[in-house]
């Protein structure tokens, strides 16, 4: 990233990307916005052959991707540079409309669509089947089934029979429940804070601009619920009563520059613990660049 060049900023199209458009369309944020509808696993990908410098994704989709990194020893192009969303996402569990599946608990064995492999949807159905018992050192609880972005997931559990079911992030999904194109099984939320900031090049400048104008994109979308249920509504498909409902859950990090170092090490734990890594995943602390106060020390 030279002086010369405007940040680049893979986010995921959805309706928490809200506070990032305020801070380019009120704040200034010289950076181009590349959405990334197939979700952190591309976003992971892209920082990696270097067509972004910054990415805004999803907690477990990182920390299991640099775990794996780790894990083949080799050296990391992104670590985590700062905290988006403090709050836990909760991931709707989802199967077709002519599905025989009427509960989480048929779900052992079935065939789970993910969006690619390594990312949010396919990490959390290694925790879904570590709280439920499911996991197995001789087998895999799910046949994995990697079919792309959401609509292709949506259409794997329809028309093209190619998962049993899969999960995605509810109020996103919660549409599709109401037009009766899904049909929604249970649901599990995440363990640790929900969304991350990841950069090739966390000490740049450009960086500490891009922090400073996403925590007043931050405040001006807690201060103006109005022009967000319609910046919400007007971009993407949501519902009124949907955006007005996920405003009351969400909480965006008051700084989003840093990461805390405990938040990491849980997250490490429960992956690995979930069999999504290994115990040669390494520690909390070579995944981070920018490191705050835990909350621990802070209290």
């Amino acid at each position: 990233m030279t002086s010369g060049e405007r940040l680049r900023i893979g986010f995921i199209p959805e309706h928490f990307s809200t506070p990032l458009h305020f801070a380019k369309k009120h704040f200034g944020l010289d950076a181009d916005l590349k959405p990334f509808p197939t979700g952190t696993g591309a976003l992971t990908s892209s920082l990696k052959d270097n067509s972004i410098d910054v990415a805004i994704g999803l907690t477990e989709g990182f920390v299991a991707d640099l775990g794996k990194t780790n894990a083949a020893k080799e050296t990391p192009v992104y670590k985590l540079a700062g905290t988006y969303v403090d709050s836990p996402l909760c991931w709707a569990i989802s199967v077709g409309n002519k599905s025989s599946i009427n509960d989480k608990s048929e779900l052992k064995g079935r065939r789970v669509g993910v969006s690619r492999i390594g990312s949010g949807s396919y990490v959390m159905s290694y925790v879904l089947a570590d709280q439920s018992g499911w996991l197995s050192s001789s087998k895999s609880p799910f046949d994995v089934v990697p079919l792309g972005d959401f609509r292709a997931l949506r259409n794997g559990v329809n028309d093209g029979d190619k998962a049993d079911f899969f999960m995605w992030e509810h109020f996103t999904t919660k549409k599709f429940y109401d037009n009766g194109e899904l049909r929604r099984v249970g649901d599990i939320h995440t363990p640790w804070p929900s969304w991350m900031i990841a950069a090739r090049e966390a000490t740049d400048n450009k960086l500490e601009d891009m922090a400073e104008k996403l925590n007043k994109g931050v405040g001006y979308f807690r201060d103006n619920r109005e022009e967000s249920v319609e910046h919400i509504t007007g971009t993407m498909e949501y519902s009124r009563e949907d955006a007005e409902a996920w405003l009351k859950t969400v909480e965006f990090s008051d700084n989003v520059r840093g990461v805390d170092a405990e938040v990491i090490k849980k997250t490490i734990q429960l992956l690995q613990k979930a069999a999504a890594l290994d115990d040669k995943s390494g520690d909390a602390e070579s995944m981070i660049a920018i490191r705050k106060a835990s909350r621990a020390a802070s209290s």
